[in-house]
């Protein structure tokens, strides 16, 4: 027999509580984002979906295969049902599905439970989401544990600020992974001075520069330029000094080497079993840890983001195109994915004007003698300089630049935001007129953007939270024959 679960009001609120902070901690890291779970109470239970803001909603034929067909998720894995053992969780990891991280678990109070939120296509890694929703098998576990009569509600809220937690979660995971249990750095401190630095204005300039963060124990092992005396280094804790100090590696691939207290000299780039680098880059940066990159921080936060606009739409769109080859689709793309990039490297705003029309159209603007074929990379570079100009950059299917500083114009269309500003609506206007056209939008405070036929093809669709602070679960294949 199984037990009524998806109709009890206290598992409800348990889950209800971490969904929304689950929710909005994961919108604030990564951008807009849903989360749901599929669980299982005892082995005698049947198992339960709650998925408020339908993220599996086209997933149900795997979902189908997975849990009612293959039901390899009730194994016996010899847990006992006893909630005093609520935090020995056996993971269940990431299901690899396409557009979606997960992360579940067993545990004596919880049979089981998977975690799903979406695998956002611009993110630096999927390590500190994955460390998310482990801890929401740990919160939802201890939570059925407590039982309704010392339920304390506050789940939801670590989940909402674990943003900080999570990162320092994957890093001490892979520490261990590469050096053992035996780290000596402490990296809440670590991440703290980071924030601190990052936020710290030398002579109104923001920080650039490396700060790369050694083991102690493998300090021998770094190539150091110079290091300062023992009992003079600056300390980590004063982010001032160490601002000031980043000025003697800025623009160079030198780095200032702290062992997470202090700093204790300058080195070149050397081969480490690990590290944690720590990229500035004037208002944003990242940090590493080897060649993979683990989050970014800006505005004295992290943020999975890499800060480079995938462009999926433009490839998307040039390859259907029949009047332009393979070959130059993928030279166009290459160009305009490069213009794209200088530009939020640069942080300046800027419009490219992509036109696929069979005889390039005729846009106000300053005209060459010759157009400039954006193949080569020493025009290329020049375009860099010109898309900062006001003004649109004119490309044709050809790889060449028409022109520059270029005006677009249109009649006024629905759908325009007047907070997006002249240069996001002019290319509205300007794409709805001609549909050959596609038109990249680079803000330097927002997303790029990309506009075809009046209508911002990456734009995001806004879903609102269901009003209620309290989710029904469904019975999993109840939920799943609703939708067939």
């Amino acid at each position: 027999m199984h037990s009524n679960q998806e109709h009890n009001p206290f598992v409800n609120r348990c889950i209800s509580d971490i969904l929304h902070g689950l929710q909005e901690g994961l919108s604030e890291f990564s951008g807009p984002s849903r989360a749901a779970v599929i669980y299982c109470l005892t082995p005698q239970s049947e198992i339960c979906i709650c998925d408020p803001q339908s993220l599996l909603r086209n997933y149900d034929p795997i979902l189908k295969k997975i849990f009612i067909e293959e039901k390899v998720w009730c194994a016996d894995l010899g847990l006992k049902n006893d909630k005093a053992k609520f935090a020995h969780i056996l993971t269940e990891k990431n299901m690899h599905l396409d557009g979606l991280i997960t992360y579940g678990g067993r545990s004596g109070s919880v049979f089981y439970q998977m975690w799903f939120t979406e695998h956002h296509p611009n993110i630096c890694s999927t390590g500190p989401t994955e460390r998310w929703l482990e801890h929401a098998v740990l919160r939802f576990s201890h939570d059925i544990a407590n039982e309704e009569a010392l339920y304390t509600g506050i789940s939801g809220n670590f989940l909402k600020e674990y943003a900080g937690h999570a990162v320092r979660d994957h890093l001490i995971d892979e520490g261990n992974f590469h050096m053992g249990l035996d780290s000596e750095i402490r990296v809440y401190p670590v991440l703290r001075a980071i924030l601190g630095i990052s936020k710290t204005l030398e002579e109104g300039a923001w920080p650039q520069g490396r700060l790369l963060f050694v083991e102690p124990k493998l300090m021998d092992q770094v190539p150091f330029l110079a290091r300062f005396h023992e009992n003079e280094r600056p300390q980590l804790e004063n982010f001032k000094h160490v601002r000031k100090l980043l000025q003697s590696v800025e623009g160079s691939q030198n780095n200032l080497v702290s062992n997470g207290v202090s700093i204790v000299g300058i080195a070149t780039e050397g081969h480490l079993k690990f590290s944690i680098l720590t990229e500035f880059n004037g208002r944003y940066g990242f940090i590493r840890t080897g060649s993979q990159r683990v989050c970014s921080f800006a505005d004295g936060r992290f943020h999975s983001t890499t800060n480079r606009a995938k462009l999926v739409e433009v490839e998307e769109a040039l390859l259907e195109v029949e009047s332009v080859s393979s070959d130059c689709a993928c030279t166009l793309f290459q160009i305009i994915a490069a213009l794209v990039h200088n530009a939020e490297k640069s942080s300046h705003g800027c419009t490219l004007v992509i036109d696929l029309e069979k005889i390039p159209l005729s846009i106000p603007g300053h005209k060459f003698a010759l157009p400039l074929d954006l193949s080569e990379s020493r025009l290329l570079r020049l375009a860099y300089s010109l898309s900062a100009m006001d003004g649109a950059l004119h490309i044709g299917a050809d790889c060449h630049l028409k022109g520059f500083s270029c005006l677009l114009d249109g009649h006024a269309i629905p759908g325009e935001d007047l907070a997006r500003g002249a240069r996001y609506n002019s290319a509205l206007r300007f794409s709805k007129e001609h549909k050959a056209v596609i038109v990249v939008v680079v803000s330097s405070d927002r997303p790029v953007s990309v506009i075809r036929r009046g209508i911002e093809m990456n734009g995001q669709c806004i879903w609102r939270a269901p009003k209620s602070c309290i989710f029904d679960s469904s019975l999993l294949e109840e939920w799943l024959d609703a939708a067939s």
